[in-house]
């Protein structure tokens, strides 16, 4: 084992103390999956960040941007930066006035129960997508970190390490070490950016001798509707995903909850553009790479000291498990609180504890699985925001804004986005597999809901 493997693995194993320890405060369903709804705003603005902040930008959008120039990162950061904009501004305050515990809740209250347990079928598996491309992701830090280790074996220990983390810690420990590891981050990169600097005697010398087509934002050929898709899939696919909305509700205040969201995007965006960077100038600086997924740990490790690149890699795993966290505790809350308890409503809280931390189990194998067959952590990025998210975001917003519609509709409009989003992407090869569905989904949900009877909704 090499001292920079040995060191992350006892920075890993720091935070499994951190999540023992925290485990003992956890009694209740809601202190397991959000944090007791105690989050204040520096701990709300950074888990929020976190959500979001690790795997896809600096490994998978690094990666992506490496291998295809800037078009390749348009999800991430500039997408997922505008999702965060687009909850705060729009869905913070409506989503945490309701006192839900999930998503799932809101479909349930506005709907019915059958729409709740429909949703969560078809929404889990996304969550499963995120926490695979994020166990991936950690794989291929830990691969890069050692010339002996097997990506295969490092994706292994990844995941072990994952699932164990979440079964015990839950919200609360992912809160707490959010902002240890988010710091550490964020220092780590801005690190790496003046090093960079540095090195390549000025950045913007170093941007602007590097091949102009590696700064398109799109394919030439791309039409205005494949923009616009790249855009919709981040946006639309993720601003209502239950690991987004968890964080939200786990803040303390609807204010709070607002800020911390506005507040994550700026940050996200700022940050994401040093991933960014290294992506479009990788080339130059790592001419030949066999997983373009790490460029951003080899770059680190050349520019870094050892004791350095040790810390920052630890960062790095740690606001990976940080969205792995999120993922998992995504996956199984929904199938515990809106399957499982739909199905036994008087059950105690010890046992609702103990079904959300068996999901985390189950999935994480499952993402595990995903994560060894994938083709990359941008493409199960991108999969896990678009799979069956459209009627989601359509029903979603309904329930949300307007008393237009009721189960019918919403059930319809779920069951079409998903149908037309895996039939135009799996099988007719459409170029817009994602906005068909959005806009598909729309119609059917307006169709059904004219044809629906009326009735008092919430």
């Amino acid at each position: 084992m090499t001292p920079m493997l040995g060191g992350i693995l006892a920075y890993v194993a720091l935070q499994l103390a951190i999540g023992f320890v925290v485990s003992r405060r956890v009694h209740s369903e809601d202190d397991y999956l959000l944090a007791g709804r105690k989050l204040g705003p520096l701990l709300g603005f950074f888990t929020i960040f976190a959500t979001w902040f690790g795997a896809e930008t600096c490994i998978g959008a690094a990666g992506a941007i490496y291998a295809s120039g800037l078009g390749g990162g348009i999800a991430d950061p500039f997408g997922y930066a505008a999702c965060l904009l687009f909850m705060g501004v729009v869905f913070a305050v409506p989503l945490w006035r309701r006192g839900l515990t999930t998503v799932g809740d809101l479909f349930r209250q506005r709907y019915s129960p059958a729409v709740e347990r429909l949703f969560a079928v078809l929404v889990i598996p996304t969550s499963v997508f995120w926490a695979a491309a994020q166990i991936r992701a950690f794989g291929q830090v830990l691969a890069a970190s050692s010339a002996t280790l097997p990506v295969e074996t490092a994706i292994g220990i990844a995941a072990a390490v994952a699932v164990v983390y979440t079964v015990f810690g839950g919200m609360l420990a992912d809160a707490v070490t959010d902002l240890v590891q988010g710091v550490a981050l964020l220092l780590g990169l801005l690190t790496i950016a003046v090093l960079l600097h540095i090195h390549t005697g000025g950045l913007g010398s170093a941007l602007a001798a590097t091949e102009s087509a590696r700064f398109a934002m799109s394919d030439a050929g791309a039409g205005l509707l494949a923009q616009v898709e790249a855009w919709a899939i981040p946006i639309c696919g993720s601003v209502l995903a239950q690991e987004l909305v968890a964080r939200v509700l786990a803040i303390r205040s609807p204010a709070l909850a607002r800020g911390a969201a506005v507040s994550a995007s700026a940050l996200y965006l700022t940050v994401g553009l040093i991933p960014v960077t290294i992506g479009i100038l990788g080339p130059s600086l790592v001419p030949e790479i066999d997983h373009p997924e790490q460029i951003l740990p080899r770059v680190a490790a050349e520019l870094l000291s050892e004791g350095w690149y040790i810390l920052f890699a630890g960062a790095l795993v740690s606001a990976i498990l940080s969205t792995v966290d999120s993922a998992l505790l995504a996956a199984a809350s929904l199938f515990s609180h809106n399957l499982l308890l739909s199905l036994r409503p008087a059950t105690s809280e010890v046992v609702k504890v103990r079904m959300a931390r068996a999901g985390v189990m189950v999935f994480g194998t499952i993402a595990y699985v995903m994560a060894m067959h994938a083709e990359g952590v941008y493409a199960l990025v991108e999969e896990a925001s678009a799979f069956g998210s459209a009627g989601v975001f359509v029903v979603g917003a309904a329930a949300l804004f307007s008393r237009f519609g009721g189960p019918r509709a919403a059930a319809s409009s779920l069951i079409a986005g998903a149908a037309m989003y895996g039939y135009g992407a799996y099988h007719a090869g459409w170029e817009t597999p994602y906005l068909a569905s959005l806009f598909g989904s729309a119609v059917v949900y307006t169709v059904v809901a004219m044809l629906e009877p009326r009735r008092g909704c919430r």
